[in-house]
């Protein structure tokens, strides 16, 4: 008797588990919570960004910060420009210029100066 009630309560079991994914596919699906739906607004902005910019990207847009890219950009070439130009003026060529970019493109301003 013992055996049968075991196969009996295993057999339930298996029947649950079985109706389950029918049960929860006709369930009615939630709406998303607040919350939820700022990750999926961030998420889809961030498209392409990868490592740390897409960290530090979800993180002030989960906060609420301001996530303008395209101020960083144009900082970026602004930086590209001046750099550009000193390293012309300076009528620097091939590895010197180069090492010159690199220092001042990175923001190193007194090792850029010593070049």
């Amino acid at each position: 008797m013992r055996i049968h009630s075991t196969m009996l309560a295993m057999a339930v079991s298996l029947a649950a588990l079985a109706a389950a994914p029918a049960f929860a596919a006709t369930s009615t699906a939630k709406p998303m919570t607040a919350q939820q739906q700022k990750m999926a607004t961030c998420s889809s902005q961030s498209k392409g960004m990868k490592g740390d910019a897409h960290k530090q990207f979800m993180s002030k847009c989960l906060k609420g910060e301001s996530t303008d890219t395209s101020t960083a950009k144009t900082t970026q070439q602004e930086k590209m420009k001046s750099c550009n130009a000193t390293a012309s003026s300076k009528s620097l060529k091939g590895d010197e210029r180069k090492s010159f970019m690199s220092t001042c493109l990175k923001g190193d301003a007194t090792a850029a100066a010593t070049h």
